[in-house]
């Protein structure tokens, strides 16, 4: 499909890649997978996505460093970023408080329900 929308999947651990990756293919997305920050940057240079899935721990660049940095460049602020996690809900609010960054457009908590980030991710990538 030439309007396939492309989701960045960005967590260290390969079940959850491979999971969310397959979720969202079986829905018509295209996905590209990164195990942490460092490899997700690398990514981002190479071609935009509409969506990142973004797990806050993991080694070498964390989650929460990607996003910083991620919404404080005009290259890529406005790519929504769904956060996937095992840490509580009271971190969306973290994570965006201490710097003046904008809240993450989403966030799911693991387990992951499948309904809801695909719910998500088909109200980012209307």
């Amino acid at each position: 499909m030439a309007d396939q929308k492309r989701i960045l999947i960005v967590d260290d651990e390969q079940d959850i890649r491979t999971y969310l990756s397959t979720l969202l293919e079986d829905q018509g997305f295209k996905t590209v997978q990164a195990k942490d920050g460092e490899e997700a940057m690398q990514e981002l240079l190479k071609e935009l996505p509409d969506v990142i899935t973004l797990d806050v721990s993991m080694p070498e660049k964390s989650g929460v460093k990607f996003f910083r940095e991620i919404k404080t460049d005009d290259r890529w602020k406005s790519i929504p970023v769904i956060i996937v996690t095992g840490v509580s809900d009271d971190f969306k609010n973290f994570i965006s408080s201490r710097h003046r960054i904008p809240a993450p457009e989403g966030f799911v908590s693991k387990p992951i329900s499948p309904e809801e980030i695909l719910s998500i991710v088909r109200r980012l990538t209307q």
